[in-house]
């Protein structure tokens, strides 16, 4: 009868079993296997592997308006064996179902953990901040509740937290897309208007560029005729210098004659006068000289006179 009374349990390696005799654990451990006797033993599963959670909020944001969170956790209990302690895991050991509810509150513990943490920062944060921010909420919420000290104790360490969606009410998810329709239209208007004024800027400067192009050319003709100018200049004085020179010299050149002209008595100066006008190409059509004329001719040029 002892023998037929006799069971066999085999845990898994995902759960930690804890075996009780008389309401003291005798054995535990993860994945254990043995006989037991049923009218004295109890036996728990406590799980040691990472399970997920899903979740879905309604929270409201700083300006009043209502948003759906929906996001899922994934935690592991490390110190299974304190958790077993506090809450009942006890399962039955044919069907492997629990005898208590306490692990769904422990998960459900694990979520307000959560919800609460994800309030104060929705709270914190406007409309269209928290549909942009979710990445960064679920960060501080997740560094939030790996510090619950109600968790902490339970050894529940939530390793990743994730919000799938994060969602406004349909009305005001229109009214936000007509509003970012605006702001694009605007952006894209300011983008039209800048690249306009950018292309009028730069006609302005093109135009500026050739007036200032124009005005150089134009300095450059009028220093040009002023250079031509002044080499008119230069080159009527330099020829009235060279004028003024041969007249000078022509000058002196008579001067020089005249005085040697001076020291002549007249007869030698008529002689030579006589002598140039035969050498020279002149003509004359008709002269008539007396001989009482030419007599006194000769006889005043052969005269002596002081």
């Amino acid at each position: 009868m002892n023998k037929i009374a006799l069971k066999h349990f085999k845990g898994e390696p995902s759960e930690y079993i804890l075996r009780y005799r008389d309401g003291d654990i005798r054995q535990h451990g993860i994945g254990m296997s043995f006989w037991y006797w049923p009218f004295n033993t109890t036996i728990a599963a406590v799980p040691v592997v990472r399970q997920d959670a899903l979740f879905v909020f309604t929270e409201t944001t700083t300006n009043y308006q209502e948003i759906s969170i929906q996001g899922q956790l994934t935690y592991r209990l490390a110190k299974p064996l304190e958790v077993a302690r506090v809450l009942d895991f006890t399962i039955d050991p044919q069907s492997r179902s629990y005898r208590s509810q306490d692990p769904e509150k422990l998960v459900q513990r694990v979520i307000n953990a959560v919800q609460a943490n994800t309030r104060s920062g929705v709270n914190a944060l406007s409309l269209e901040d928290a549909l942009v921010q979710v990445k960064q909420l679920g960060d501080a919420v997740l560094a939030a509740v790996q510090q619950e000290p109600d968790l902490v104790e339970f050894g529940v360490v939530v390793e990743n937290l994730h919000f799938s969606a994060v969602n406004a009410r349909p009305d005001m998810h229109k009214a936000l897309e007509a509003n970012y329709r605006e702001s694009l239209q605007q952006r894209s208007d300011a983008a039209i208007y800048a690249r306009r004024k950018a292309a009028q800027e730069e006609e302005g400067q093109l135009k500026h560029r050739e007036l200032d192009t124009e005005v150089e050319l134009e300095d450059r003709r009028r220093g040009l005729v002023e250079q031509q100018s002044q080499n008119r200049l230069t080159e009527a004085e330099t020829a009235a210098r060279a004028m003024e020179l041969e007249a000078s010299a022509r000058a002196k050149e008579d001067e020089i004659r005249f005085g040697l002209y001076q020291s002549m008595s007249p007869q030698a100066l008529v002689g030579l006068a006589l002598k140039e006008w035969a050498g020279s190409a002149g003509k004359v059509e008709n002269l008539t000289i007396t001989p009482d004329l030419l007599n006194q001719v000769v006889q005043w040029i052969g005269r002596k006179e002081a």
